[in-house]
């Protein structure tokens, strides 16, 4: 199971959906991580469900896209091997 590490939110600056540490985490974190709108519509998914899997994050893809499951699977794979590169999950 992947979560979302606390402290890290998703905000909206100048238009652009980013990654950002709150508190202590942004001294830590240092940078923003930008979003296009999928992963930042998957990153409330995985915020929502708390503990994840890719494949759940794919599911939910499929249920709200209309996308083919293997498409679907590696997206969310992509995605979240870059939260993960970023270390924003545990």
């Amino acid at each position: 199971m992947i979560r979302i590490k606390k402290g890290f939110v998703l905000r909206k600056v100048c238009g652009e959906n980013v990654i950002m540490g709150e508190g202590l985490r942004a001294i830590n974190f240092g940078r923003l991580l930008a979003l296009n709108d999928t992963a930042a519509w998957l990153w409330e998914q995985a915020k929502e469900m708390g503990d994840f899997t890719v494949e759940a994050l794919a599911d939910k893809l499929c249920e709200e896209f209309e996308v083919q499951a293997d498409v679907a699977l590696a997206d969310a794979t992509e995605i979240v091997d870059e939260w993960k590169k970023a270390g924003v999950t545990e």
